[in-house]
């Protein structure tokens, strides 16, 4: 059960943040996304901060696959933590009503994540000279590495296609995400090779 919510936190939270990006990113916003206004960039661009705005809709972007595809919870969650922080800000300078109230509760959510990694941390902390325990994980493969990277690569390319062929874009994109769940696959296979 507490896997399936993790895993559940996880990929609502990488759902939420990597369709979000996208549907800012795409030609004409055609993609979905439920949270944010998709106009940001736009927004952002009267004061001088169009790049900046582009630069949260692309960190949006990877940080969400991250979460999404959940092979990288850890680092998502860990960097989830600095985007929240920056769509928090321009919400104050922007003085939007509400919204930071649902930055606090996907906060909420992501030290949840993280708190089930909180083994990795006292390293951290310690820089490395720690003699903590860390829980036995499920191991990663290059291969599944390549496959995860050749998943995100086509998540970035359906966002410059979306302005010649939507359709074909919205595939990619599919295929993409697709591929990168099939990472955990390649990992098993390249596992049995050197067993």
């Amino acid at each position: 059960m507490k896997k399936i919510l993790i895993q559940g936190i996880s990929i609502f939270l990488g759902f939420t943040f990597w369709g979000s990006g996208m549907a800012k990113l795409f030609f004409e916003h055609r993609f979905f996304g439920w949270m944010g206004p998709v106009w940001l960039i736009d927004e952002l661009a009267k004061y001088d901060l169009g790049f900046y705005g582009a630069f949260i809709a692309y960190s949006q972007v990877v940080i969400g696959y991250l979460l999404v595809t959940t092979r990288y919870k850890l680092l998502g969650s860990i960097m989830m933590l600095p985007l929240l922080a920056n769509i928090l800000m321009v919400t104050f300078s922007l003085q939007w009503q509400g919204t930071p109230y649902i930055i606090c509760f996907f906060l909420m959510l992501n030290a949840i994540l993280l708190w089930q990694y909180r083994d990795f941390f006292r390293p951290l902390i310690d820089e490395g000279k720690s003699n903590a325990d860390l829980n036995i994980r499920t191991p990663r493969t290059w291969s599944g590495h390549l496959v995860w990277l050749t998943g995100l690569g086509l998540q970035i390319l359906s966002i410059s296609v979306s302005y010649y062929h939507w359709q074909l874009s919205l595939g990619l994109s599919l295929m993409g995400l697709v591929i990168s769940v099939l990472s955990f696959k390649a990992d098993r296979v390249q596992e049995s090779k050197l067993s």
